[in-house]
């Protein structure tokens, strides 16, 4: 029986010498929490700075948190961790939902930690307390959806299961992997998992519940959660979305019976999530970014919805492709193909049918088999671009997601403050950018009337949550470089307890009478389940710490603070004229006023003068960026502090 909140161990698989043994959770869970922290852990301890992501070195880290299992918290997502491929390769996570996660906590185990290499395909099996590795090299090939079939029909349904597809076992960099209800994940993590052979990780979920030092406080806090009911409007992204601008129309997306939802473990379903069913039987995930991609494309090229939208979402799961990353190369292909720098005929792929199931079919396969022009592709579009030359680099720089040039999701071009969350961060800090992105997707609905959120509440959250009332005033560069840290801070919690960042935190909340959630009620569950008395702010520095251990984690791969937390030059230089859930780009400005941001561009003087105040809020050198030993001692870091002295990475 584990700890309160925690399975209690963590599974050690090699894969060079077939050996599986197992650690303690609590070596790690009292600084680190879970999730992300104990991940960045691990890394920290075991992979060198100097290996590559296809070594045997580096670790692939299955991680679940404390509260993943708890029923209706929303806490049952995972993460998977390791050293990513994109260059320069460094420290990446990819952030999962599903089942597969809580299979994993009921088999016994808070994580999976795999090193070494397989010299032929194999699976990692566990089961009634045992990790058994299988020979996979019948399912070598194979794509992730149909690795996951196939398992499930030898093993039964109770199996969960997490595959890759043929992307990731020709180590594309944008490769990831998929488990159970089509939770995939990205940052490269697929590719790793593909360069050490192993093709799936099965779980037989077992029947060890999560232990609960207060229940009756859970069973409290948890009522109270319920009652809150905070969702998106019209409890779905459909309201969000760019194909419904007009707010009085009815969701034309997914219409009629084809849609079911499909919440991941422990959830309320407060979100989009949700199964399609095509004309054709085929069932698949059908979930933001990752379904509205192709979508615009498509009403271009047949004019209205065709199942082409959904084959593209499917395509991409089965043979494990990033979709955000698929959506970017898309608009670059057709920005190259515009400007005569690309042909149907010089790539294999026809472009001149970009919206069709026969673009998408061709364009996915060549990615995922490194076949032809796929081969140039599968290395990323900035390698890609690079290699194409001059003319291709610029289109590389105009290109955006969903159809519209330049758009980048929740884009520090309309809301300053997530500049800084975007130079910090490995990967695109979706969860980072979403604590602004979602509330201002509201705020953007209710100047139509549409939603209570107007500009005294954005206000009250930003006082509640982002460190005063100015920081709600998105024409003005004040206040934010405290609200970063304070994000930062927030959201390596959420991602080591942890909890959906569709629905927490919670800043805005219609039934409370300031419309505003309380930021204090991810530390009462935690309490309630561990039995220990950490408050909000014990659970911000614990962020913090978090925070502060992968900066240190990036350090030693590379990164050079100041000259390295950077934006790219079209952040400076194209104006933002469009975003997907604030189609009019409108913010609060001063005194509430609501202005546009459309054809902003990002400040440089702002951000310059911000990251000062930023790294001085750290406790960091403001003229170099780099940490200190003072700042990562306070943060609860000696050793790392130590480390980082020994290489001369310290101010």
């Amino acid at each position: 029986m584990g700890e309160y909140g925690y399975a209690g161990k963590i599974l050690r698989a090699d894969l060079s010498a077939r050996r599986a043994s197992t650690v303690s959770t609590a070596e790690y869970s009292g600084r680190f929490l879970g999730g992300r922290g104990i991940a960045a852990k691990i890394y920290w301890d075991e992979v060198p700075p100097g290996a590559g992501c296809f070594d045997p070195e580096n670790r692939l880290i299955f991680i679940t948190g404390p509260l993943c299992g708890v029923p209706a918290v929303s806490g049952s997502r995972w993460e998977v961790c390791g050293k990513g491929p994109h260059s320069p390769a460094r420290f990446s996570y990819g952030n999962l939902g599903g089942r597969w996660g809580a299979a994993l906590k009921f088999a016994g185990y808070d994580g999976i930690v795999v090193q070494g290499h397989s010299e032929t395909p194999v699976s990692l099996f566990v089961h009634d307390g045992t990790a058994e590795f299988r020979d996979a090299s019948a399912l070598w090939g194979l794509g992730a959806i149909e690795v996951r079939e196939a398992l499930k029909s030898e093993l039964g349904s109770s199996a969960r299961v997490v595959a890759i597809g043929p992307a990731a076992e020709n180590r594309a960099v944008m490769a990831t992997l998929l488990a159970d209800n089509n939770a995939s994940g990205s940052g490269g993590m697929g590719a790793v998992m593909g360069s050490k052979k192993l093709k799936a990780v099965v779980v037989m979920e077992g029947r060890e519940p999560v232990r609960i030092a207060r229940p009756d406080d859970l069973r409290e806090v948890t009522a109270h959660y319920r009652g809150l009911k905070r969702s998106f409007p019209t409890d779905g992204w459909e309201y969000l979305s760019r194909w419904s601008r007009d707010p009085t129309l009815e969701p034309r997306l997914m219409p009629g019976p084809e849609m079911k939802k499909e919440p991941c473990y422990g959830c309320l379903g407060r979100c989009a999530r949700k199964v399609y069913v095509a004309g054709d039987g085929r069932r698949g995930k059908f979930l933001c970014h990752s379904a509205f991609f192709y979508q615009p494309w498509v009403d271009k090229h047949h004019g209205d919805w065709n199942d082409a939208a959904f084959e593209a979402t499917w395509l991409c799961d089965n043979y494990g492709l990033d979709a955000v990353a698929i959506d970017l190369m898309i608009s670059w292909l057709h920005l190259c193909h515009q400007a005569g720098i690309l042909t149907d005929e010089g790539t294999g792929i026809p472009l001149s049918k970009l919206g069709s199931a026969e673009f998408i079919q061709t364009l996915t396969r060549k990615i995922a088999l490194r076949e032809g022009f796929g081969e140039l592709l599968a290395r990323g579009l900035h390698q890609a671009a690079e290699d194409l030359g001059p003319a291709a680099r610029e289109q590389a720089g105009l290109a955006g997601h969903l159809a519209e040039p330049g758009y980048h999701p929740y884009g520090p071009r309309l809301y300053n403050t997530n500049a800084l969350l975007y130079a910090m961060e490995p990967r695109m800090p979706i969860q980072q950018v979403h604590e602004i992105g979602l509330v201002m997707a509201k705020f953007s609905a209710g100047t139509r009337g549409l939603t209570l959120i107007n500009a005294d509440v954005i206000r009250t959250v930003a006082r509640k949550f982002w460190g005063g009332e100015v920081a709600g005033d998105f024409s003005t560069w004040e206040g934010k470089a405290l609200a970063a840290s304070m994000i930062q801070d927030r959201e390596f919690v959420e991602a080591s307890l942890i909890l959906c960042n569709f629905l927490w935190p919670i800043t805005d909340c219609d039934p409370s009478p300031d419309k505003v959630g309380d930021p204090g009620l991810e530390s009462r569950i935690l309490a309630a389940v561990l039995g220990n008395g950490d408050s909000e702010q014990d659970l911000y520095r614990t962020g913090e710490r978090i925070f502060n251990l992968q900066r240190a984690i990036l350090a030693r791969e590379g990164h050079r603070g100041r000259r390295f937390d950077a934006l790219p030059d079209h952040f400076f230089n194209l104006p933002v004229q469009y975003d997907q859930a604030n189609a009019d780009c409108v913010v609060p400005g001063h005194d509430g006023q609501v202005v546009s941001r459309r054809g902003a561009v990002v400040d440089r003087d702002g951000f310059e003068k911000t990251k000062d105040e930023y790294y001085a809020l750290r406790g960091w050198d403001v003229t170099t960026g780099l940490q200190t030993s003072e700042s990562l001692e306070k943060a609860g870091l000696p050793e790392v502090a130590q480390d980082l002295a020994g290489r001369g990475l310290l101010a």
